[in-house]
């Protein structure tokens, strides 16, 4: 792993891919295999700040690539940001237009918030039931 932080730029990717595979074939256990590999993406992902998804992908086989926290904390943002959008689209829906400071205070709900307003916007009838709602 040291060779790839010392590589130069145009070598690093053919020998991330090559640990890559050398650390598939002599690590059986699951959570050595993982941090290593974990490791190794931090290592490309700091090197290689242009690298994008695709090229990481051709690296990693996809069941790896799912387990990298990288991926999962990216999965956990989309997914934060496709509730908020949802509510928000609800709540439009439901209530009309929602002023852009309610909507502001909306997209800075942690996820368990989001998911208590989701079920409460059932009950609104106005803009006023969200407001209070939210404070």
């Amino acid at each position: 792993m040291l060779q790839l932080i010392v590589e130069s730029e145009q070598n690093t990717l053919a020998q991330g891919r090559e640990l890559i595979q050398q650390v598939r074939q002599q690590f059986q256990e699951s959570l050595k295999r993982q941090d290593i590999l974990e490791l190794i993406e931090t290592i490309l992902i700091y090197k290689l700040p242009k690298l994008n998804r695709k090229e990481i992908e051709k690296m990693f086989s996809l069941s790896d690539l799912r387990e990298t926290k990288v991926y999962q904390e990216a999965l956990e943002e989309g997914e934060l940001s496709a509730k908020k959008s949802l509510i928000l689209r609800q709540l439009n829906l439901k209530l009309g237009s929602i002023p852009l400071k309610v909507e502001q205070k909306i997209k800075q709900l942690n996820p368990n918030q989001l998911d208590n307003l989701a079920l409460a916007l059932l009950g609104f009838s106005d803009l006023e039931d969200l407001q209070q709602w939210l404070n």
